[in-house]
């Protein structure tokens, strides 16, 4: 009995790719989270809750939730450049 040929490393790599893919919208939001948002607003708020298209962003101060608040159609449009389909609908600002 011999071997099985090698697969195509294109195979492998891909499935390696979807399997380390995040799992829920949550984690997909964290992953990408602080390239579309910038250091500054990542060191001061973070995604901690997703449910039904609604990101719940939690702020360090209600300076940065307002901010985030004012500026929610264009973090959308970041996260969406990065998210795709996965994107959340809108964001829901918290102070914590």
């Amino acid at each position: 009995m011999g071997r099985p040929a090698p697969r195509p490393a294109s195979l492998a790599l891909r499935e390696a790719v979807s399997r380390s893919a995040p799992a829920t919208g949550l984690a997909a939001a964290q992953t990408v989270w602080a390239d579309a948002v910038g250091p500054a607003i990542a060191a001061e708020a973070e995604p901690v809750a997703e449910r039904d298209g609604v990101l719940t962003v939690r702020c360090a101060s209600a300076t940065w939730a307002q901010e985030l608040s004012l500026m929610e159609t264009e973090l959308l449009g970041r996260l969406r450049k990065r998210l795709g389909d996965a994107c959340p609908e809108s964001l829901k600002i918290s102070v914590g």
